[in-house]
């Protein structure tokens, strides 16, 4: 969604509109839309730097992921919510069981190369992955090994698996490499090779060449790729140029070096925001972030109190936090799904702050407030008080603290207890010894929700469930989500969960962060679709374009 800088009353903008008419009626001119055409160059400034241009070796660069997006193809794509759509392969079915995936490839589809892809090179590309010596995270190594993958000729192939897993499409979205080029290479070999520095793919650009300065690669050049199984793109080229940090990525910008930024970031986003030769993008994160409560803790039993949960998620002011923290680069959140997935429930009962009704509910609970604002004790004599642990960097600490704050006016008291990430899963959250915790469940290359690892009850132990919630009602409802084949039984019962987590709050969701990349109005045709990566803004680049015109006298 392309963000506006100024609210307008919509009667002051329609009396604009009018009186532009009347003008183009006086003045023999009329109004056009800007109008498509091929050529041009659009340069980019990525904040990072180039490694390998591989989509194998790309996982821990987003930068190169940026890049590869545009030269490799993927099988499938997905749409604005999240669903799988064509790409590479035109076709596909699922078998009735739901344990045999079949696949058509474009028979226009070719390397850039002018040879074919064919159904070969997804089989190489996937025992790559699955390699031992993969620098891949282990569960998607893991994932393939157990994935039975067969050529059936040159343009279809069949992905067979030991057990229905509807999620499954969501692992097709990886950029296939061509087998002609690369077989016979260790992968160690593959690693060092020449060709991620010079890659053949099959996407809409070509790789051209790189950029260096005193023999540093500062560059990237790509040029459109005419064979392109769609609609060839508009931009003819498109450089890439590598900056350390956001703010030398604007001034080239305002040198003119470039005509996009890739990532901004809050310390230009004021200047960005007062450019009025920028257009600013947003994209919600793939990103929640979320306190979790441990319900199976007994030094915190009073976490088992839906309604001191839900007190608890009335007093914080998450809008606040958002303008704190954020700069007002987030969403509130109510549920722990994306809010542009084909799974989210629209019908979800938000949780707006309301102090009064917080305190209303601790009390029906059985909690008095001692002096309103101190401390808050039951009947029984127990403090409402309990520890918070979250990531010890300052993004998360401003928002710990703010949380603090807003249930101190509660009369809670909150220890926080400030830990590396890493810690706070191995020492907290697995062996399950924390009070409350702050969290983001990031749903990275993840277009299906698949709730079932965080909140099934048999993720308790050894798997996600850090909250301990036991609800064998949620828990039938995500294990059939996750065998069912058809999308729209998937999204009635994922309706079903929001539902009842909306009810009974096993954790208090949040925020989703922005993501924010601009462009230099003089580029148009720009459209966002839903985020998974940071290289889902050019969800749609070959329909990007340069402004040829864009007024046309009438007497012409």
């Amino acid at each position: 969604m392309k963000q506006f800088r100024w609210q307008i009353i919509i009667i002051l903008l329609t009396g604009l509109v009018v009186g532009l008419l009347l003008l183009s009626e006086q003045t023999g001119f009329r109004l056009v839309s800007p109008v498509p055409s091929r050529g041009g160059s659009y340069s980019e400034a990525l904040i990072g730097k180039l490694q390998r241009l591989n989509p194998v070796l790309d996982y821990y660069n987003h930068v190169d992921r940026d890049v590869d997006r545009l030269i490799f193809s993927s099988l499938i794509d997905y749409d604005t919510q999240g669903l799988p759509k064509p790409d590479l392969a035109e076709l596909w079915g699922v078998s009735y069981d739901g344990l045999s995936y079949n696949f058509q490839i474009r028979e226009n589809a070719q390397w850039h190369d002018g040879n074919p892809v064919i159904a070969d090179d997804v089989v190489f590309t996937i025992d790559l992955m699955r390699d031992p010596d993969s620098v891949l995270p282990e569960d998607i190594i893991n994932f393939w090994q157990g994935i039975e993958v067969i050529s059936l000729g040159e343009k279809n192939l069949q992905f067979r698996l030991n057990e229905p897993f509807s999620p499954f499409m969501d692992f097709l979205n990886f950029g296939i490499l061509p087998k002609h080029l690369l077989s016979g290479m260790t992968y160690a070999e593959m690693i060092n090779s020449e060709f991620n520095l010079s890659p053949i793919g099959s996407g809409p650009y070509k790789f051209e060449g790189l950029m260096t300065n005193q023999g540093e690669i500062d560059g990237v050049i790509l040029i459109a790729n005419t064979d392109y199984y769609f609609s060839p793109p508009f931009i003819d080229e498109i450089i890439f140029r590598y900056f350390n940090d956001h703010k030398l990525a604007f001034s080239a910008y305002m040198e003119g070096n470039v005509q996009g930024i890739s990532a901004i970031s809050d310390e230009i986003l004021p200047q960005i925001l007062i450019n009025e030769n920028l257009s600013l993008f947003s994209l919600v994160k793939p990103e929640i972030s979320l306190v979790i409560l441990n319900l199976n803790n007994n030094d915190v039993r009073f976490f088992q109190d839906e309604n001191v949960r839900r007190s608890l998620l009335m007093g914080l002011d998450r809008k606040g936090i958002i303008d704190r923290v954020l700069q007002g680069q987030g969403i509130i959140a109510d549920v722990p799904l994306l809010k542009n997935s084909w799974a989210y429930y629209s019908g979800n009962q938000p949780v707006d702050q309301d102090n009064q009704q917080a305190i209303n509910l601790l009390r029906q609970s059985g909690f008095t407030i001692e002096q309103e604002g101190n401390s808050v004790r039951s009947n029984a004599g127990v403090n409402l008080m309990f520890s918070l642990v979250h990531p010890d960097d300052s993004y998360h600490t401003g928002i710990a603290e703010s949380i603090k704050a807003d249930w101190q006016k509660l009369g809670v008291q909150v220890d926080l207890i400030s830990v590396p990430y890493n810690e706070l899963i191995l020492d907290h959250l697995q062996p399950l010894v924390y009070e409350a915790a702050l969290i983001d469940i990031n749903y990275f290359s993840s277009p299906d929700p698949d709730p079932y690892p965080f909140w099934d009850q048999a993720q308790q132990t050894g798997g996600q469930n850090y909250s301990q919630w036991e609800n064998r009602v949620v828990s039938q409802f995500l294990e059939e989500a996750r065998v069912a084949r058809d999308f729209n039984e998937r999204a009635k019962l994922y309706r079903n969960f929001q539902v009842i987590f909306s009810d009974e709050l096993p954790a208090l969701p949040l925020f989703y962060p922005i993501y924010n990349f601009a462009i230099d109005e003089s580029v148009q045709g720009v459209r966002t679709g839903a985020m998974y990566d940071t290289s889902d803004r050019f969800w749609n680049v070959s329909e990007w374009f340069l402004i040829s015109q864009t007024g046309v006298n009438a007497g012409e």
